[in-house]
């Protein structure tokens, strides 16, 4: 029986990257995106491979967007397989300078939207006693970053979230659960953070301007100057989240490159992949 899967945010980047990759690898792919205005290069695409892809309207900030679009799936196909939590946004800008609106954006972006998505699909995946949700962090929801708190407090939050919910549902309903954690992505993605925080053409002002800048400078010369890779391609973590869905035991953690896997170190050192945290919070708590 074919197997389905839901990612969220497949208008560019890895989400887009993702939906063809699962789809050319047999999968009934649901892509969703916010503004279905941005599909017609996905549309191609189906149209010039033939791919099994449905696209669907989903804002990830909307209960009932959420809702709808899984609906939609579970009357097509009576289930639901893999969940891919993709949407996401990046953000830096102090907290002081930061906008409630702002802190509430990138909050609900990166954090709510996938908790909603995930709260959605979980009743179907717990009835058919099976399925997997892939969540889209970052190496910044382990390791916060200067200028990037908001964003990290978001990933963070996602990366304590899943490893609370794995630590129950994974042996009880047989739900797998991971977070792949990719470092740069050169991807929109970027472009989209550099736009949303930008406050007339400016990222930091005052006494922050400087301390900004040095902080730009250093993530120029580690760009540049680093023997590893820092920025990857949308399609390079698209095969990391696809093999990931191959893995009869995916490990709760997984960084996408060795420069993502070094920044971390410090903090997955001991554990690298999450597997020993799990299993000690289920046996302490259940």
């Amino acid at each position: 029986m074919t197997k389905n899967v839901l990612i969220t945010g497949t208008s560019t980047g890895v989400g887009f990257e993702s939906a063809i990759l699962f789809a050319k690898n047999n999968y009934k792919v649901y892509a969703t995106m916010r503004n279905i205005e941005k599909s017609e290069k996905l549309k191609q695409t189906i149209k010039e491979d033939n791919l099994n892809i449905e696209i669907l309207p989903l804002d990830v900030t909307k209960i009932d967007s959420i809702e709808s679009a899984v609906q939609t799936i579970v009357e097509k196909d009576g289930k639901i397989d893999v969940l891919v939590n993709n949407a996401g946004a990046g953000f830096a800008k102090t907290t002081e300078q930061a906008s409630e609106e702002e802190i509430r954006w990138v909050t609900d972006v990166n954090y709510h939207g996938v908790v909603f998505c995930t709260q959605a699909v979980l009743p179907y995946m717990r009835k058919q006693k099976s399925g997997q949700i892939i969540s889209i962090t970052s190496v910044g929801g382990l390791v916060g970053q200067p200028f990037n708190e908001l964003y990290c407090g978001a990933k963070f939050a996602v990366e304590g979230f899943m490893e609370g919910l794995a630590a129950y549902v994974s042996d009880a309903f047989n739900i797998k659960i991971t977070c792949v954690e990719p470092g740069g992505i050169a991807t929109e993605f970027m472009t989209s953070a550099i736009e949303k925080t930008a406050t007339d053409g400016q990222f930091a002002t005052g006494e922050y301007l400087p301390i900004f800048e040095r902080y730009m400078a250093g993530n120029q010369k580690r760009a540049t100057e680093s023997k590893d890779q820092v920025y990857q391609t949308g399609l390079e973590v698209a095969e990391v989240v696809f093999g990931i869905a191959q893995n009869e035991n995916p490990p709760l953690r997984i960084r996408t490159s060795k420069w993502a896997e070094d920044f971390c170190e410090l903090k997955t050192k001991a554990d690298p992949d999450g597997t020993k945290l799990v299993k000690q919070i289920t046996d302490s708590f259940l």
